[in-house]
């Protein structure tokens, strides 16, 4: 038998794929293009020019595609937020595509730099620190600019914070809003929480530990008794799901040290019976006695829910069938 602790690591070469042509400055300079897994070192092919999109595991590191291994493996340079955090992931798969700092606080500075490189045929992946690049991450400004200049812009889609939220939270998911992050300040979140009240759908937010409690307590008194989920430190050690009414997690959460990442679903507002013609003629009229046609259509859209335009139509043949009876005689 082979003893698995000492037995040593089998090298697989993938099937040969087309050459990148080196550009002229030397940009696809010779280095092994490989990463190692397991016990397998697999050596895999240049990466084509372009910017690659590369999902990354929000926490357990297992959580990386083959096909991400293979393009951090192959790539020319690696734009990422924190390079420590980057580095840990490629430690643990032994890939050594150097790093390049690209985050909110450089990204004016270092933008101009990584167009070039695209320019000159680089292959070029971006990651975030964990999940997918873009949401609630920096980059799009680069992706706008890639595509903008003619390089190629490549997705490599893998894990995601907001859809593993989605999947365990136990809450629709037909219709779903991505919030990410709510004002830090109190009457800004509040404001925003009270824009977001009658949005038919369920919310995903992201919070920090520090201002969860306080998020809870805003959302809670700007939604009413709405079910929700909080996920916290997903994929990790210390992973948590919370389930039950905005205000009971509140009180959960009041006074707590809650660290780590946190993501949160708020279900969708109860579903409201639809008002009966008669029923809507009659609002109708009664906005239309006290405010112009667009503003009683407004008025009624906002309190019932209904499509604007199914109200303009009404409201318009309710105007003109007064304006008939009024020609017959009718009182006004």
């Amino acid at each position: 038998m082979v003893n698995a602790m000492t037995a040593k690591p089998v090298r697989v070469r993938l099937p040969r794929m087309p050459s990148v042509p080196a550009s002229p400055s030397g940009l696809h300079e010779r280095r092994e293009r490989r990463y190692i897994l397991g016990s397998q070192t697999v050596d895999v092919a240049a990466l084509a020019p372009g910017l690659h999109i590369v999902a990354t595991p929000i926490g357990n590191l297992g959580d990386i595609t083959l096909r991400a291994l293979a393009a951090l493996a192959g790539a020319d340079l690696i734009a990422c937020e924190d390079t420590r955090v980057t580095r840990k992931l490629l430690d643990r798969y032994a890939i050594a595509t150097p790093l390049t700092p690209y985050h909110d606080h450089n990204a004016a500075k270092a933008r101009p730099a990584l167009l070039r490189r695209l320019a000159q045929g680089a292959a070029i992946a971006l990651v975030s620190d964990a999940g997918t690049p873009l949401v609630s991450d920096p980059g799009l400004k680069l992706v706008q600019a890639a595509r903008d200049a003619g390089h190629a812009v490549i997705a490599l889609p893998g894990a995601s914070a907001l859809l593993a939220a989605l999947s365990v939270a136990g809450l629709p998911t037909d219709q779903f809003l991505f919030v990410g992050f709510l004002p830090p300040k109190q009457t800004a979140r509040r404001a925003r929480i009270a824009e977001l009240a009658g949005i038919p759908a369920s919310l995903v937010l992201f919070e920090t530990g520090p201002r969860i409690a306080a998020t809870l307590a805003d959302l809670a008194a700007g939604l009413g008794p709405r079910q929700a989920a909080l996920c916290r430190e997903l994929t990790k050690i210390h992973e948590e799901v919370r389930r039950g009414e905005l205000a009971t997690l509140a009180q959960e959460y009041a006074g707590r040290d809650a660290r780590g990442e946190i993501v949160l679903v708020v279900g969708p507002p109860p579903a409201t019976e639809k008002p009966s013609v008669a029923e809507m003629d009659a609002l109708l009229r009664q906005a239309l006695a006290r405010a112009s046609l667009k503003d009683a259509v407004g008025e009624i859209a906002d309190a019932t829910g209904l499509p604007r335009r199914e109200l303009y139509q009404r409201a318009l043949a309710l105007t003109k069938q007064a304006g008939r009876d009024t020609s017959d005689g009718a009182p006004r």
